[in-house]
């Protein structure tokens, strides 16, 4: 049975340093309609990066995908969603063996995994349709500097008696 790719495409961060950027959703084990069906509920209900403040949402169908249209405040942003096949996967996931195969791999130990030599920090997924976390609130900024903080109090010329 194919294996399908739910692919979201989308801008992340402001201003100069916004990118495209490409994120798996998830996989789905099906049909391409099947894998369509759950790509359109999680594109109806996705929150994108941008913008911070949605107005309206549209959803339009593709030959590929969806196409969702978010109108903000001051400017138009949108993702894509595509469904692919997956042909290839460096690390797939361990299937469930027969019961022939289970008590032939139960005989022979596994090797012991190597210690890695850094801690592994899992990635931080942008846009995912997710509860938002709870943050700390910022402090409130102190007073703005009064105009005047540069200026000495007393003139350096004052008092000097070699100026006309």
């Amino acid at each position: 049975m194919p294996r399908w790719g739910l692919i979201v495409e989308q801008n992340l961060w402001y201003g100069k340093g916004q990118m495209w950027s490409v994120e798996v959703l998830d996989h789905v084990d099906g049909t391409r309609q099947e894998a369509l069906d759950v790509l359109r509920a999680r594109a109806e209900r996705f929150q994108p990066f941008h913008p911070a403040n949605p107005e309206r949402r549209f959803l339009y169908q593709e030959a590929e995908g969806f196409l969702l249209v978010v109108k903000g405040v001051w400017r138009t942003f949108h993702c894509r969603f595509k469904v692919a096949e997956q042909v290839y996967d460096s690390d797939p996931p361990e299937t469930p063996a027969d019961d022939d195969q289970a008590d032939a791999s139960a005989e022979v130990a596994p090797e012991p995994l190597p210690e890695p030599s850094r801690p592994v920090r899992k990635r931080r997924r942008l846009g995912v349709d997710r509860a938002p976390r709870g943050r700390a609130p910022e402090p409130a900024p102190g007073p703005p500097p009064a105009w005047d903080t540069e200026v000495p109090e007393v003139p350096s010329w004052l008092g000097r008696d070699d100026l006309p």
